[in-house]
C-alpha cells in the first residue's frame, strides 16, 4: 500500500491474507471485529462519546447490541499498537450503505483516524456494490457534521436532533 496516499482516497486499498488493511497512521491497521472484541469494543465507543455526555442529555446508548453487530459481520476496528483505537459499524439498507455508528477512542484522537475509517467505510460500501452512503448524527456534534460535509457528504435532512447525510459514491 502507498502509505503516502490521502486517507479520503478510496479508490486503492492493500488487503492481505487475513483480511487486515493496512492504514496511513503507524503501527495501525483494520480488522474485522471478532466476537471476542465485544467488551473492548463498547469500552472504546463509551470513551469516544463520553465528552459528549455533558452538552448532549438525550444521547442514546451507543454501545449496546454490540456483541449482535459482530455476529452479523458489520464491525471493523482500528487496532493501534495491538490496542482497539475505532470501531466502525456498516449496516446494509436497501439502496444504500448505512454508516452506523464511527467511535474513535480519545487517546486515538486527533490522528486522522476517524477519517480513514470513513475512508475505509466508503471502500467496503463500493466493494460490496453501494453508490450510495448515509448516516446519522446528532445536531449538536458540529465538529463531526463539519467534517463529514469536508469529506463530501451532504446534509439530506434535519428532524429533531438528528442531521442525516448522505455520500454518493463511485460505481465499480
Amino acid at each position: 500500500m502507498n502509505r503516502s496516499r490521502k486517507a479520503h482516497d478510496v479508490t486503492q486499498s492493500t488487503v492481505t491474507m487475513d483480511g487486515i488493511v493496512p492504514m496511513a497512521s503507524h503501527n495501525s491497521h483494520i480488522r474485522k471485529a471478532l466476537l471476542a472484541d465485544a467488551e473492548t469494543v463498547a469500552t472504546c465507543i463509551d470513551a469516544a462519546y463520553a465528552g459528549y455526555s455533558n452538552r448532549i442529555s438525550d444521547l442514546p446508548s451507543v454501545s449496546e447490541g454490540c456483541a449482535e453487530e459482530i455476529m452479523q459481520d458489520r464491525v471493523w476496528l482500528a487496532i493501534q499498537d495491538n490496542e482497539i483505537a475505532g470501531a466502525l459499524f456498516l449496516v446494509p439498507q436497501d439502496g444504500f450503505m448505512k454508516l452506523a455508528n464511527l467511535a474513535v477512542h480519545p487517546k486515538h484522537g486527533g490522528k486522522g483516524m476517524g477519517t480513514e475509517l470513513i475512508a475505509f467505510a466508503e471502500l467496503e460500501a463500493i466493494k460490496q456494490g453501494y453508490t450510495e452512503m448515509r448516516l446519522n448524527t446528532h445536531i449538536l456534534m458540529p465538529e463531526n457534521i463539519a467534517l463529514y460535509k469536508k469529506l463530501g457528504w451532504v446534509e439530506l435532512s434535519r428532524k429533531g436532533n438528528t442531521v442525516s447525510l448522505k455520500k454518493r459514491l463511485p460505481a465499480v
